[in-house]
């Protein structure tokens, strides 16, 4: 890739982790690199396989195990402020072609880090570097600086007839 993107998948509907997921194998199948850092997560989840079957793909989780409700914890605010510098690191040395931000709109949305910062973040990543940031309530100011940011919109989920996450499909 001669430039690096900035995507931004957002939005109330189900698909954000899984489109970037879904980009991400493209991009392992294309001879490219991937690191996909997931903030406010730590729970198992099946993607955390993927390294099992695509060698070029890393993925760390930089949360809990467990959700954040109300207000984050101090450990919630050192998981993600470890993950920050790691990923400022990764995105400015242009060792990954993609880097996927998972969930860092609601590492926002909780001001585990300032937005500041991940905005500066984005202006020193590698030239050739694509960067996808997921999550709900992704800052108008991402939003604008971003050049591709799709919406995900529920419009119906089986969730509300009380369907679980199930495996593979949902976690």
């Amino acid at each position: 890739m001669e430039k690096g993107y900035i995507q931004v998948y957002t939005g109330n509907g189900k698909g954000k982790t899984t489109a970037a997921l879904g980009l991400s194998v493209r991009a392992v199948c294309a001879g490219k690199k991937v690191f996909f850092a997931q903030f406010v997560k730590g729970m198992k989840y099946s993607e955390l396989d993927v390294v099992k079957y695509l060698p070029r793909i890393t993925i760390k989780q930089f949360g809990r195990n467990c959700f954040i409700y109300n207000q984050p914890t101090a450990e919630d605010i050192e998981a993600a402020e470890k993950g920050l510098r790691e990923c400022e690191e990764i995105l400015s040395s242009g060792e990954y072609d993609l880097v996927v931000l998972d969930e860092i709109n609601i590492a926002l949305y909780y001001k585990l880090f300032p937005l500041e910062r991940v905005l500066a973040m984005l202006d020193n990543r590698h030239e050739k570097t694509e960067v996808v940031l997921t999550g709900r309530y992704a800052p108008q100011e991402l939003i604008d600086k971003a050049d591709l940011v799709t919406e995900m919109r529920e419009i119906k989920h089986y969730y509300t007839k009380g369907v679980p996450a199930r495996e593979g499909i949902e976690k």
